[in-house]
């Protein structure tokens, strides 16, 4: 299988590791997706270049027509992708709308549905990376719901179909499941051993390996973030810190949530255990809604993407049904209790 290169902190790395959800996207081009797949995860753990790698698999090895779409990519030419196939048809599209990359998950839809009708049952593949944020999530289920439809009722037919969505963000999880739409898998950081093998092709002067396993909890962007701050932790903690006003968080909560949350920086299942409480629960929407934690609900193969995390790490943050997104984010909350205290 070939290993698409990647854009990683101002270097160009192959695809690392990931090999069960490598086999797993084999699967899916084989059967298609029913219903919409969600994969549901930390940021930076790396579904983009997940999603980079599958957009290379289903063209070149399935033979699917694949419409890409990255909302919040930094560069104009990431932002939709598709494959060669494709190329007519999406110029057509983009011309239809007048702001297209302020509509670009319209028109990715609209690519697909017209490669349905022009290729006589073609496989048609839709990717599409952080969505949520661009279109809100208060669109999300409207979004998940046109998807489904593509797949369910599509303008003409198609022999296999695969739609992938990711997301960061935890509240969609709880708007979209509640509907039959969409079916979920989480994706977590990199498991140690294909961590190690990102790092060591990385050719910069770094700190030992456990402590960058240590700071970052396998999370490639965490690394990224690292290497272009030259290892200045303690800078990222304090961008951390302002950047999504932990401190405002920490000063806002009641006494009863403050104490727990300094009982959740020690050990993440202290919100789980007292979810009954309203304190709890306020708490939890709170940091989740600021991506700072992710509940896990089952460690069995089949609900994940790839390898779950162990059953419990408190070091890396890690609880059996809560989780910080990387230990860097609980260090983030620890710094600003300290600052408020």
């Amino acid at each position: 299988m070939r290993r698409v290169k990647l854009s990683f902190a101002g270097l160009e790395i192959e695809f690392r590791d990931r090999d069960r959800a490598l086999k797993q996207v084999e699967e899916l081009a084989e059967r298609g997706t029913y219903p919409v797949y969600v994969v549901y995860g930390p940021e930076g753990c790396g579904k983009t270049a997940l999603l980079r790698q599958a957009k290379d698999m289903l063209e070149n090895e399935f033979g699917y027509h694949v419409v890409y779409v990255n909302p919040i990519a930094e560069k104009i030419d990431e932002i939709l992708q598709f494959t060669p196939s494709v190329k007519d048809i999406a110029k057509e599209v983009l011309s239809l709308f007048p702001s297209p990359y302020s509509m670009i998950v319209d028109v990715a839809i609209t690519i697909a549905s017209r490669v349905m009708k022009r290729f006589s049952r073609p496989r048609v593949a839709v990717l599409m990376d952080d969505i949520f944020q661009a279109v809100g999530v208060d669109k999300a289920e409207i979004y998940v719901k046109t998807l489904l439809n593509l797949i369910e009722y599509p303008p003409a037919s198609y022999e296999k179909i695969v739609v992938l969505v990711t997301s960061s963000e935890g509240i969609t999880r709880e708007r979209i499941g509640r509907h039959r739409w969409a079916t979920f898998r989480i994706l977590w950081n990199m498991p140690k051993k294909g961590f190690e093998e990102l790092y060591n092709a990385i050719p910069v002067e770094k700190p030992s390996f456990e402590d960058v396993w240590r700071w970052t909890g396998g999370n490639p962007s965490m690394l990224a973030k690292l290497i272009e701050a030259n290892w200045g932790r303690n800078l990222l903690l304090e961008e951390m810190v302002k950047i999504r006003r932990l401190d405002v968080l920490v000063k806002n909560l009641s006494d009863e949530e403050l104490a727990l949350l300094k009982q959740v920086v020690e050990d993440p299942d202290a919100l789980f255990e007292r979810l009954r409480e309203e304190a709890s629960q306020n708490l939890l929407n709170k940091l989740i809604e600021l991506n700072m934690v992710i509940e896990i609900w089952d460690r069995d193969p089949y609900f994940w993407i790839d390898e779950p995390p162990p059953e419990k790490d408190l070091e890396l943050g890690i609880g059996r049904y809560v989780a910080w997104q990387t230990p860097m984010h609980r260090e983030a909350v620890k710094r600003a209790l300290e600052q408020v205290a």
